[in-house]
């Protein structure tokens, strides 16, 4: 009988040539529990989905409760749902005024997709202006904006009319002309590896689309919901986009996505023509449970300040010559080494000890942390210590 791991290979569609296959059998708060007993920290969160751990009693109690209920009833928009309106209210009341109307997806790539007709819808335009080094999504819009030219070439031709910019750089933002539909932009580059900007580029960015009637978007799938220390990213630079973007972190590991604008705004995907956007499992009713008890868990215990608390607890214990710098924010840090291939050995060997990291797409040569908000000090602090042991027995 063939196992798991020659199945997987078998018949599971692949995504690089050489995936980690652990096999995983259980996973509870920040540990994931492998087929042969091995116990690992995951200090990587599957990708800032899982910001409250990993089946957390509130997540899955949403989820039997509301799995009780109903399941798919009918697509997107139709019906009142108490799941969805209630998610809807909840996520309005904590953004800004301006953006109040909810439109939930399944993904963050969809939740994109979505965030880009409307701006189209708005404005009458076609151009998309994104910047270099951003990961917004692999469905075709999303992957038509990406930062980058090689995760582009095998795929062309691509949605025409748009334009890469050099992040952080002033001087670039002239480019943003009239002619522009929308901006696309992460408040923080994540996949870039934790690039935080100087807060006056996005304050001039957001002065650069009111001039010209652009609509600027915050892609925050990544940063959302806690990881950078504040509930929202955005609220690093002091600035309110028209269109905000959220997934990974808001669903507890189920699939959800979203974009945020004003119900005004919103309104324009209704007539001419009708459904203009729509989705047959966009805000399943088992999702948006299990992101209601998420949200309202970081809300309630404050996840996204201990976040700002534990990074300080990760840069004192994460000293070593060989590591050149430790950047980001909260819990959305880059441990910066000097190579790829320094960094896969460091990788590979806290694993072996233990430890789940991972790089970042557009910067491999810097080890992703962003473990679970509510990770223990202790477990922390001992993960950390497993990631120097391991640098130490590298050549």
């Amino acid at each position: 009988m063939s196992s798991n791991r020659e199945i997987f290979f078998r018949h599971v569609a692949q995504t690089s040539p050489a995936p980690l296959a652990l096999e995983i059998e259980r996973a509870e708060g920040s540990f994931l529990y492998g087929s042969k007993g091995e116990t690992y920290v995951d200090l990587i969160s599957g990708i800032s989905v899982s910001n409250i751990g990993h089946r957390h009693p509130k997540v899955v109690q949403a989820i039997k409760d509301q799995s009780d209920k109903y399941l798919h009833l009918m697509v997107y928009g139709e019906y009142v749902q108490s799941p969805q309106v209630k998610l809807a209210e909840r996520i309005a009341s904590l953004l800004p005024a301006s953006l109040n109307s909810v439109y939930f997806t399944n993904s963050g790539a969809e939740a994109i997709e979505g965030a880009l007709k409307l701006a189209k819808r708005i404005t009458n335009r076609a151009e998309v202006v994104s910047f270099r080094n951003s990961y917004h999504g692999s469905t075709h819009g999303a992957l038509s904006i990406m930062g980058s030219e090689t995760f582009k070439n095998a795929f062309r031709p691509l949605i025409p009319g748009n334009r890469l910019l050099n992040y952080g750089v002033e001087s670039e933002l002239e480019q943003i002309t009239e002619e522009t539909a929308c901006v696309v932009v992460e408040p923080v580059q994540a996949e870039a590896g934790a690039i935080f900007p100087d807060n006056n580029f996005l304050k001039k960015l957001r002065k650069k689309c009111d001039d010209n009637g652009v609509i600027l978007i915050y892609d925050e799938v990544q940063t959302g919901f806690g990881r950078t220390g504040n509930l929202f990213g955005f609220e690093h630079s002091g600035t309110v986009p028209d269109i905000i973007v959220f997934a990974k972190g808001m669903g507890g590991g189920m699939p959800i996505g979203a974009f945020v604008s004003s119900v005004e705004r919103m309104t324009l995907l209704t007539h001419d023509p009708v459904l203009g956007h729509i989705t047959t499992f966009g805000g399943h009713p088992v999702s948006c449970a299990a992101a209601l008890a998420t949200v309202e868990t970081i809300v309630a215990e404050k996840l996204h300040e201990a976040a700002a608390i534990k990074e300080q607890i990760i840069r004192a214990e994460l000293k070593h010559p060989r590591i050149q710098e430790v950047r980001g924010k909260g819990l959305l840090l880059a441990v910066v080494f000097d190579s790829f291939e320094t960094n896969k050995k460091i990788i590979d060997k806290a694993i072996e000890e233990g430890v789940i990291t991972d790089w970042f797409l557009f910067c491999d040569h810097a080890m992703r942390i962003a473990p679970p908000l509510n990770i223990s000090e202790d477990v922390l602090i001992e993960s950390c210590r497993k990631i120097v042991k391991a640098i130490d027995s590298i050549q």
